[in-house]
């Protein structure tokens, strides 16, 4: 199994999220200014829609966007998903929020032309980050227990506070207590962030 990642992009999420479970994947490398990998090969080819991340399965089968292989990777380790009845789908509707209420908002504040649109995109980003940290009243986004949702999340936080926006103090505590899980150390090293 292979993942097509660029270092510190949101494909860290998977990275990480696949670490916690114990899958083993081989990383690939992309630049996304060229959709070139490390080795030179077409990113396209791949992924025709040309951005990370990409999870290539031994039989050829094609798994993107963050939702869909965090989703799996639940599947395969259900401890990374809240318990109960709806527990997977909690999940799912967390990743879900964050890719569009956080992460499509972090790619119009920076690659936007216009100063006004990346200050709303940054407005947007804070309130969504607020709404998160008023109902964070444990370790995690569930409770005590680690998420496919928390390594999204985590990743969020981090081009926040990396990006220079204020983050609440609950945030800040909650990205430490990340970085301080032992998969996420590792995915961090390898990809060359720790």
């Amino acid at each position: 199994m292979k993942l097509y990642l660029t270092p510190g992009a949101c494909s860290l999420a998977d990275h990480i999220a696949l670490t916690e479970a114990g899958i083993e994947v081989e990383t690939v490398k992309v630049d996304l200014s060229t959709r070139r990998t490390e080795h030179g090969e077409d990113f396209t080819a791949v992924n025709p829609k040309g951005y990370v991340p990409a999870l290539v399965f031994d039989d050829g089968e094609v798994l993107t966007e963050n939702v869909a292989i965090m989703d799996w990777v639940a599947g395969q380790a259900p401890h990374l998903a809240p318990d109960g009845p709806l527990g997977r789908s909690r999940n799912v509707e967390m990743l879900a929020f964050l890719a569009t209420e956080i992460h499509r908002p972090f790619m119009r504040s920076m690659f936007s032309p216009a100063d006004a649109e990346k200050q709303a995109a940054r407005e947007a980003i804070a309130g969504r980050l607020a709404l998160i940290s008023q109902r964070l009243k444990d370790d995690y986004l569930f409770g005590d227990a680690f998420s496919t949702a928390d390594a999204l999340f985590y990743v969020m936080v981090r081009w926040a506070r990396d990006s220079g926006l204020k983050i609440p103090d609950r945030l800040v505590a909650y990205a430490e207590r990340v970085e301080a899980r032992p998969a996420v150390q590792r995915t961090l090293c390898a990809e060359g962030l720790g």
